[in-house]
């Protein structure tokens, strides 16, 4: 398992400038304001009566920046942190003039370097299935969340395919969806079937979620809900044929004292 975070951030700085590109999109495009309102809401549920700019945000696994760089023009605190430097140089580049109000931070998202209870929020999209020890950063995440502190994860069953077959028929369709609808196949590309090796061997490939997130956050401590519909408020429409077999889902909680 320890060689696969080395792996993946070999993975990741191949795919940085290509990634880039799709959350540059995202921020040219209504997702930029889709986002920001599921996101938005949600915080302020939490957190009601509350000025943004004493909220302070920790996005785990930023990668190019999308998250970071909406939170902050809203005027939330945000520390941005991934695994790898060629990710938070386009965060940087992407963010732009809003970069100087961004923490960024090369950082491992399983041994985060800040003390307990540092944040309000914590916020992660398309991480979780990629670490080897998943359970180890929903600790952490929780470590550093303060009391009443919201955890919010956005993620999906992107390569359960590789062990159901049930699920690869749906993945096949989406490719043949995808083609026939003349999108652009974000599920093909150069170095995919590197991903899929380290997918293969991270343990959350072969395990249905959210039903595992909300076991192991409930032992944790924390009071959850999950939304398993939040892709419809969030995906573009291009999201929505690619990824019809593995739509995402949102795992929110909320800290509640000690465990």
């Amino acid at each position: 398992m320890e060689s696969i975070i080395s792996e993946n951030r070999s993975y990741w700085t191949g795919r940085a400038a290509g990634y880039s590109e799709v959350n540059r999109r995202e921020l040219e495009t209504d997702q930029r304001v889709s986002w920001f309102r599921e996101i938005g809401r949600r915080i302020g549920r939490q957190f009601p009566g509350t000025l943004r700019q004493e909220i302070r945000v920790l996005e785990v696994g930023t990668g190019p920046g999308f998250f970071a760089i909406i939170l902050a023009e809203a005027g939330y605190n945000v520390t941005a942190i991934d695994l790898t430097p060629a990710m938070l140089e386009e965060a940087r580049h992407n963010a732009g003039a809003l970069a100087d109000r961004i923490d960024f931070r090369e950082m491992n998202a399983e041994a985060l370097e800040f003390q307990d209870g540092s944040f309000d929020v914590v916020i992660s999209r398309n991480l979780t299935w990629n670490l080897p020890h998943p359970g180890d950063a929903y600790r952490e995440w929780r470590r550093v969340l303060k009391d009443d502190g919201l955890l919010l994860n956005f993620d999906a069953n992107w390569y359960m395919y590789l062990f159901d077959e049930h699920a690869r028929e749906g993945y096949e369709d989406d490719r043949r969806n995808t083609a026939e609808g003349g999108y652009s196949d974000g599920n093909i590309g150069e170095n995919f079937d590197v991903m899929e090796d380290i997918a293969r061997r991270v343990p959350l490939s072969s395990v249905l979620r959210p039903a595992w997130d909300v076991v192991v956050l409930s032992d944790l401590g924390m009071d959850v809900r999950t939304d398993e519909l939040v892709w419809q408020s969030v995906w573009s429409e291009e999201e929505k044929v690619n990824y019809a077999s593995t739509p995402q889902f949102l795992v929110e909680a909320v800290k509640r004292g000690r465990i």
